[in-house]
């Protein structure tokens, strides 16, 4: 089926954008280490990550109920059953880390993914197809996880890899991703030239409204950077540093 894409003039765009409050939602998010904890995705995306690693992830991410546990495909199903039972989430990442794979291998993957219990999908965008100006294929890509994921009651968060594109495209990214159904609008994968910057962060937001979330990957470290990140719109933040985070907030 095809989809088509929709441009609307930017003065109605603006007034029928829901609104986000960035700094309610941060004030809120800072009371305790738990609320912080809530929007955070714990997360070990390392090739060279190992079985008892994988657990060890999954077992932090239910002490702390982090938002979830992010791994590999290959380890779904184990964090699958080591999650089982706790209510924290499996992500897992599709098309990872370059976007470029067929539209086809990205559903199919999705769909075992979704079978072995995951429930947050993060999807890499095709840049390449982005910056051929071929932005119905763009969205077409996109919307084959959304429509699986969403089926199977997931959700889906896609990466935009910001660092690899011009102001232009990242308006028209996250256009087409919301377009597409995305429940959030990620910034990168964290393996490309740059990762999480606030200003991108801001840029999307304005896009998104309330219409969807904002998430932040790629170098958020501190607290410091998990606040940077928090005010300038993100609702949700990726990291492997999580445990350090919170424990920045008082986190035992």
């Amino acid at each position: 089926m095809s989809i088509q894409t929709i441009s609307i003039p930017a003065h109605e765009r603006e007034s029928s954008i829901p609104s986000f409050d960035a700094t309610a939602f941060s004030l809120e998010t800072f009371s305790s280490w738990q609320n912080l904890a809530a929007v955070l995705d714990h997360t070990l995306l390392k090739p060279e990550a190992t079985r008892a690693q994988v657990i060890q992830l999954c077992e932090e991410a239910a002490a702390y109920r982090f938002a979830c546990a992010m791994v590999n495909p290959y380890w779904c199903g184990l964090a699958s059953s080591v999650l089982a039972g706790t209510g924290v989430p499996v992500g897992v990442v599709v098309g990872f880390p370059l976007g470029a794979s067929l539209t086809s291998s990205k559903r199919d993957e999705t769909e075992r993914l979704l079978r072995l219990g995951a429930h947050d999908v993060d999807m890499v965008m095709n840049i390449g197809l982005l910056k051929s100006g071929e932005y119905e294929a763009v969205q077409q890509d996109i919307h084959n996880i959304v429509e699986l994921a969403h089926g199977s009651g997931a959700i889906v968060k896609v990466i935009l890899e910001t660092c690899l594109l011009t102001m232009e495209e990242k308006l028209r990214a996250s256009e087409l991703a919301m377009a597409a159904g995305a429940d959030f609008l990620k910034t990168s994968t964290g393996f490309s030239t740059g990762g999480a910057k606030a200003e991108d962060i801001g840029l999307m937001r304005g896009v998104a409204g309330g219409r969807c979330g904002v998430k932040a990957s790629g170098g958020v470290r501190t607290l410091a950077d998990a606040k940077a990140m928090l005010e300038a719109g993100a609702s949700r933040i990726g990291a492997s540093a999580c445990i350090k985070i919170v424990g920045e907030l008082g986190a035992p």
